[in-house]
C-alpha cells in the first residue's frame, strides 16, 4: 500500500505547484486589484468599480486599490520585478499607477460611497506559485 500512497502524495504535490493551481486566488486578485488600462467610467470611478467588481455586497469594503499595470508587470513582482518584504510579501522594484478607493464612512451597507486617491507607488503583494494572490493594503 505504501507505493500507492507515495504516488498519490507525489501527484498532490505536482498539482499544488502547477501554475493553474492558484488560479482561483489569482483570479480573485485580478478581479479586486487589476484594472489596466484604467476604466473610463466617469467621475465616480471608485463607486462604479467597487460595485462592478462585487465589493459592495453584502457590505461596503473599507479600502481597495486598483493597479493600472499589465498582468505581466504584476506577475513580475513575484519574480525579478520585486524583492522580499516582511513575512512572505514582495515589494515591487518600480512604482505603479494605483487608484485607492476608501469608503467615506457612514453605513457599511449599499449604496456604498468612496473617495479616490491616484498615485504612483510601490506595491506590496503576497505571491503563490509565481502569481500575486493578495494585495497588502497595509503598505499604502
Amino acid at each position: 500500500m505504501a507505493p500507492g500512497f507515495s504516488l498519490l502524495g507525489l501527484l498532490m504535490v505536482v498539482v499544488v505547484f502547477l501554475p493553474g493551481a492558484y488560479a482561483p486566488d489569482y483570479k480573485t486578485f485580478l478581479r479586486q486589484h487589476y484594472n489596466n488600462p484604467k476604466s473610463n467610467v466617469g467621475n465616480r470611478y471608485c463607486d462604479t468599480m467597487m460595485q462592478r467588481r462585487g465589493m459592495t455586497k453584502p457590505n461596503c469594503k473599507a479600502v481597495n486599490s486598483f493597479v493600472h499595470a499589465s498582468k505581466k508587470q504584476l506577475r513580475a513582482v513575484c519574480a525579478k520585478g520585486g524583492k522580499p518584504y516582511g513575512a512572505g510579501l514582495r515589494r515591487s522594484n518600480s512604482k505603479f499607477s494605483v487608484t485607492t478607493c476608501k469608503h467615506t464612512g457612514g453605513s457599511t451597507r449599499p449604496p456604498c460611497k468612496y473617495r479616490q486617491n491616484n498615485s504612483q507607488r510601490y506595491i506590496v503583494v503576497r505571491c503563490a506559485g509565481g502569481f500575486p494572490v493578495h494585495y497588502d493594503e497595509g503598505h499604502i
